[in-house]
Parts: structure tokens; sequence; C-alpha cells
């Protein structure tokens, strides 16, 4: 697993120390701004690694087209252990938030209804990639 962002845990440190002074009246847009921050983080490196997955693609189509030998089929993507360990981390990093959140606006009911959808969706893409043709030579 990596190291956490050191700059991430300042930001939620100063997010309850914040929530500490101004009570709980302030708390769903404390924890709505925090989620943001989560947010951009986890787009920062979905657009890295999307920019470094087309540079490698642009590198084997111009190794191809410098060889004179044409593309075989289509690029295929890897979902294998990173991309399905990276949904369950991000799953349950902001499980935390989107729990207190459900709790405060629909108690135990929303609870319930909010992890409902964390399991739907890793389950989703368990099955997803469990049940995908080619599983057995992405995962090795």
């Amino acid at each position: 697993m990596s190291t956490p962002d050191p700059e991430l845990k300042k930001e939620l440190d100063a997010t309850l120390h914040t929530r500490r002074e101004l009570g709980p009246e302030y708390e769903g847009e404390l924890i709505d701004a925090f989620l943001e921050k989560v947010e951009q983080r986890l787009d920062n490196v979905v657009d890295k690694r999307m920019r470094r997955q087309l540079a490698e693609q642009q590198m084997v189509a111009a190794r191809g087209a410098a060889t004179g030998r044409p593309p075989q089929g289509p690029p295929v993507y890897s979902d294998g252990l990173g991309a399905r360990l990276g949904l369950a981390v991000a799953s349950l990093v902001l499980a935390i938030p989107l729990s207190a959140i459900a709790v405060v606006n629909a108690g135990m009911t929303g609870l319930f209804t909010c992890w409902a959808g964390i399991v739907a969706v890793n389950a989703l893409q368990a099955s997803r990639s469990w049940f995908s043709p080619g599983r057995r030579d992405r995962d090795e």
C-alpha cells in the first residue's frame, strides 16, 4: 500500500480542528470541503495515470510505424490487482466521511444505504474483473 499523502493528512487535521472550534453546526460544510479536496487528489492521480497510458500507447504505435508493422488489435486496458486494490482503498477512505454524512442526515437507514452502495460498487468491479475474458493473463 502506498504511503499516506502528508498534505491531505494536514487538511484532515485542519478540518477536524476547525470542526472542534466551530461546533457541529458547520460539520456538513467542512466535510464537503474536505471531500472536494480528496476528489481533486483522486482526479489528479487518475489524470496522471491516463496520460501515462496514453503516452505508452503512442510509443507502441510509433514503434509499430517505425518497423512497418500495423498495430495488432485494439489496446488492452489492464484491470489487474492494482486497479481493484485502488478501488477498495478509495472506497474505504471515502466510506468514513460518507458514513458520517449518511448518519447525520438519515440515521441508521442512511448508514445502511451508504454501505450498501459501497459494497455494490466494489462487488460490481470485482465481478467485472473476475468474469472478463483474459482475466488470467492480466492477473499474472
